[in-house]
């Protein structure tokens, strides 16, 4: 059965870039921009599944960034 839909976590790197890990698959891969990081997970994708029948249609990516503040 094809899955619909694949989630991407997407953090900053502390050394710059990106890196991107599926949830619920062991697919992991990284970019120094965002659209870099989008490229590098359809590539990451054809590798991953078998066919591109099998590559979900849906590719959803969570973006997480940390920022901090000082409160004064």
């Amino acid at each position: 059965m094809k899955v619909k839909e694949i989630i991407f976590m997407v953090e900053e790197d502390p050394e710059g870039g990106y890196n991107a890990k599926a949830l619920g698959h062991s697919i992991f891969t990284e970019g120094e921009t965002l659209e870099e990081v989008r490229q590098n997970i359809k590539d990451a994708l054809k590798c991953h599944f078998d066919t591109e029948e099998e590559i979900p249609s849906i590719v959803r990516l969570h973006i997480v960034r940390e920022e901090t503040f000082i409160y004064a």
